[in-house]
């Protein structure tokens, strides 16, 4: 890991945000990339799919809708400890996502005047599950229980198809979606998949969403920006993040391994630490070394590590170090500081703030109950994580009756005469007037 040193330099606010290590590069070309890919299964549907699968998946004459009873067959056969540990995620996630559905409102702002703010879920979802370099089957609880619990009536679910197992989708992926009741599957991956999810897919019988989710790479990131205004979107969840802020106090060995973790991911994963205890600093680099030259992914983790994505941050101060992460507005962000609980409140840009030694990215990523899909490449400064708040929308509800009406008669009038549009002031004369 490349080391950045930030001390004795004043840094302003835009001069802070060039210092944070990105792989902009990357995400430029995933852009250009993602969107001709969107464009092609908007235009040709099927077809396109099935070539991007053969290019990038090495899948041909594959079942692109997913038969029901690959689903029931990948339930029967899930390993009862791995059904065991899903079944209470999907539980701790479900009360977790419980809380972030907005009880509905009523304001009553006159006699006979009530506004209801109520949330509405959208009707169909489109979920995304990753595949290739791993398997996730928390990211199916983490996309379909939010949306079930806000009461999304249909969830449409796409993963790649996989070679190794024929062209089907991953068998426990398949068994998470049927614990879900999940039955509308499709073997899509990529930027392709999200094309095909928001333009509908008719030969497939895939109708348009509302609204797609879901993690992925840079380029399934970038395909949500290529569609966004055709449907909603949850943040762009690319490829993972992790940022550590530590102290003197901090453990090397606790640190290292949770930055191994994350860039065990994807080669353009980021890894992190900002602190401003330089022999902290340095231990950390040997325990990464030391890590990542044994863990399994040893050659993936490499290569992210050593991108300009990744890097140890030196600063001067605490100040300094919450003012980075703030810039930085990580994905993931924990706290190793003494005085964790205390200060965690200052942190006020990322996606998921993990406060603590004991509470490692790992633990958010399967059984903390929160949720993992998450803003990343510094959209946490202005953008949420996945949550059941994804698939609602608010919406005012006005009432008014013909007192409370007459009561605002006058106004209404003065201010569409004053906007010279007459025609709105005639909409309410024409309610008291024969």
């Amino acid at each position: 890991m490349r080391t950045i040193d930030l001390r004795g330099r004043e840094l302003s606010p835009a001069g802070m945000l060039a210092a944070v290590p990105r792989a902009t590069q990357a995400r430029a070309e995933a852009l250009d990339t993602a969107a001709r890919i969107v464009e092609d299964v908007r235009d040709r549907g099927e077809a396109a799919l099935r070539e991007q699968a053969e290019r990038f998946d090495a899948v041909t004459d594959h079942a692109v809708r997913v038969p029901a009873e690959h689903i029931t067959t990948a339930l029967a056969e899930l390993a009862p400890e791995v059904r065991s540990a899903l079944e209470e995620a999907i539980r701790r996630v479900r009360l977790a996502s419980a809380a972030q559905v907005p009880a509905t409102q009523v304001t009553r702002i006159g006699e006979g005047a009530v506004i209801t703010q109520r949330w509405q879920p959208v009707h169909r979802v489109g979920v995304y599950i990753p595949g290739g370099k791993a398997v996730y089957p928390s990211s199916v609880i983490m996309n379909v229980v939010p949306a079930q619990v806000a009461g999304v009536q249909e969830i449409a679910l796409a993963s790649p198809p996989q070679a190794d197992q024929g062209g089907r989708i991953h068998p426990t992926i398949l068994a998470a979606a049927a614990l879900l009741g999940v039955t509308e599957v499709y073997a899509m991956g990529g930027a392709g998949a999200i094309g095909a999810l928001a333009y509908g897919v008719p030969s497939l019988g895939l109708d348009p969403v509302d609204v797609v989710s879901g993690p992925g790479n840079n380029y399934v990131a970038s395909a949500k920006r290529a569609v966004a205004g055709v449907v909603g979107t949850d943040s762009e969840a690319g490829a993972t993040e992790i940022l550590v802020v530590a102290d003197a106090h901090a453990d090397p060995r606790l640190i290292a391994a949770d930055l191994v973790s994350q860039a065990e991911h994807d080669e353009q994963a980021s890894a992190v630490l900002v602190t401003d205890a330089a022999e902290l600093a340095e231990q950390v680099a040997v325990e990464v070394q030391r890590i990542a030259a044994i863990t399994r992914h040893s050659e993936r983790v490499a290569a992210a590590l050593s991108g300009p994505q990744s890097a140890i941050v030196l600063v001067d101060d605490r100040a300094m170090a919450t003012a980075f992460s703030n810039a930085y507005a990580p994905e993931h962000l924990e706290l190793h500081l003494v005085d964790a609980e205390e200060v965690a409140a200052d942190f006020t840009s990322a996606g998921a703030v993990f406060v603590g030694d004991q509470t490692p990215v790992s633990l958010g990523d399967y059984m903390a109950g929160s949720n993992h899909v998450l803003p990343t490449g510094g959209q946490a400064r202005y953008a949420p994580g996945l949550g059941s708040y994804t698939f609602l929308r608010p919406q005012q509800v006005i009432s008014y009756d013909r007192a409370a009406l007459a009561a605002v008669r006058a106004g209404v009038v003065a201010l569409a005469d004053t906007e010279v549009l007459p025609a709105h002031g005639e909409a309410i004369e024409a309610r008291f007037t024969a």
